[in-house]
């Protein structure tokens, strides 16, 4: 009897990942093909969604032949991306969203900041659509970039017929529909999945939009996550190296898809699963928590209404640099250099060398805010900036490591500022589930139990997010009556970290030290 797989794609910020999955949420085979950004000025970053594709083709081809699976035997595919925007001409062709006017860069980069004027006049608007995200519209989500794209490239503004979220983007390529994700729409184009009419074209029409709808070739409603989209297209088969008959399901954001993967077996538990907080992180880091009932508040993306499990309400915070900040701390010190794999483990070897002479008090009084990109939450502040206090004329390696050690540190600060803000609002968060890049540093995996008084659990799935988008292609494969029921059949689970009681103290006063830092860098600001 034929056994049954899936195909799972995660786009991330500089590679296409794929794998292939059995029904028990097995990884049978993993493949990654880079994929190339343009920087032309300070806070712009763009793709080119043909090299995109062609990465995802490369991937799924090597990702298939890896786990020794027959085309004919994938019988669903699904994709998650970042919260990339990608512009196409009324001809489906590329279009310039580049200050340099080339065509390939047809994608503006979720973390993108030049539209941060854009974003603050849309908080200025106080339309009620921001009651669903925080308060605050973030430079990161659409309506800012299609606002700066219409303002500074009327010609590509002109020439637009469609307009993506780029997990959508690849579902059109896959298969030529139009459909858009729930957790697309929700999550970044203000769309209200929990009303009749998600759309607020007022809104739009107050910040310069109204004409957004004949240029996006937008649904009035978003297809819910999972959703069968149809099967693979005659040449997207090809491309990909899979069958006309894979189902192709309507994806996630990538952070989404992570979710899923680490919460997705508490699908069946909804008055528990309040107490579980998603942690993705990688470049930037993500947490989500669901509930059965909305939990508005400021400074923390949503609620929004089944975003990724459906009739829960989702609320989504992070950090805009957390991997890239000390990546960035490497760089910028003298005794750094290149921030690879063994840099970081030299590092990490060291911190543990000094603790055993300093214990928690190393650095002790080097404190930092990591906003160097901005405070996604539970500040919503996209003007915020990083903040170090206690630097000495020390530009030893030694050096390098303390700062290194107190980065990830504030860090894990950070988290719990955004756990604070959720159990302060109605949340019971006491269990972190981490996955992405972060699992693989043992600074910050201690550091997220110890400095949050969290237990801390580490996937067993290798790749939570490719599981996560593997159980949405299941869903539209049919294999399973719905989402929660393969969510519920394909999770792995994972083994547990309990917080440290006796760092407790130390990381209570660095928390102090955290928010008067905040309260400080504002007055300071003030002055100007």
């Amino acid at each position: 009897m034929t056994k049954s797989f899936v195909c799972a794609v995660d786009v991330g910020t500089g590679s296409a990942r794929a794998g292939i999955l059995d029904t028990g949420g097995t990884l049978l085979g993993r493949a990654e093909h880079p994929i190339v950004m343009n920087r032309p000025k300070a806070d712009h970053a763009e793709h080119d969604s043909q090299d995109i594709w062609s990465a995802v083709c490369i991937a799924v081809r090597a990702a298939r032949e890896k786990a020794g699976v027959a085309a004919e035997d994938i019988v669903g595919v699904s994709f998650d991306a970042t919260c990339s925007l990608v512009v196409r001409g009324r001809d489906g062709g590329q279009l310039s969203v580049s200050v340099s006017g080339d065509r390939r860069w047809d994608t503006i980069v979720w973390l993108d900041h030049r539209a941060i004027a854009e974003a603050d006049e849309c908080t200025e608007s106080r339309h009620a659509v921001l009651d669903y995200i925080g308060g605050v519209m973030s430079p990161e989500m659409e309506t800012p970039k299609l606002m700066w794209l219409k303002r500074n490239l009327p010609g590509t503004w002109n020439e637009a017929g469609y307009l993506f979220d780029l997990a959508d983007f690849l579902s059109w390529k896959a298969t030529g529909s139009l459909a858009r994700s729930q957790c697309t729409l929700t999550a970044k184009w203000t769309y209200l999945a929990h009303e009749e009419t998600g759309w607020r074209h007022d809104f739009f029409e107050a910040v310069g939009l109204g004409d957004l709808f004949e240029h996006g070739n937008l649904p009035d409603k978003a297809s819910p996550v999972g959703a069968d989209l149809g099967r693979l297209s005659a040449e997207a088969a090809a491309e990909l190296g899979l069958t006309e008959k894979c189902r192709v399901g309507a994806g996630v954001i990538d952070a989404y898809a992570g979710a899923l993967g680490v919460l997705g077996g508490f699908a069946g538990d909804e008055t528990n699963i309040g107490r579980h907080l998603a942690l993705i992180a990688g470049t930037s880091s993500c947490v989500m928590a669901m509930s059965p009932d909305p939990q508005p508040f400021a400074g923390v993306w949503g609620p929004y209404y089944g975003a990724a499990l459906p009739s829960l309400w989702l609320s989504e915070g992070g950090q805009s640099a957390t991997g890239a900040l000390l990546d960035h701390i490497i760089r910028w010190h003298g005794a750094g250099g290149e921030p690879d794999a063994a840099m970081h483990a030299r590092i990490a070897r060291r911190v543990a060398e000094l603790r055993t002479v300093e214990g928690e008090n190393l650095a002790g009084r080097l404190y930092l805010l990591p906003d160097f990109h901005g405070n996604r939450s539970p500040l919503a502040d996209p003007h915020a900036v990083g903040v170090i206090s206690g630097l000495t004329l020390d530009s030893s390696f030694d050096s390098l490591c303390k700062l290194y050690w107190r980065t990830a540190v504030s860090i894990a600060l950070g988290v719990r500022h955004v756990l604070e803000a959720l159990n302060e609002n109605g949340y019971l968060i006491d269990t972190l589930h981490v996955t992405g890049g972060h699992t693989k540093n043992p600074l910050l995996m201690e550091l997220y139990a110890d400095a949050t008084g969290c237990t801390v659990v580490e996937p067993l799935a290798d790749e939570a997010v490719l599981l996560g988008t593997g159980m949405i292609a299941a869903t539209a494969a049919g294999l399973f009556p719905d989402l929660n029921a393969a969510c519920v059949a394909m999770q792995q689970g994972g083994k547990t970290r309990e917080p440290n009681s006796a760092a407790a103290g130390r990381f209570d006063r660095d928390y102090r030290v955290f928010l008067e830092m905040h309260r400080q860098r504002q007055a300071l600001d003030a002055i100007r």
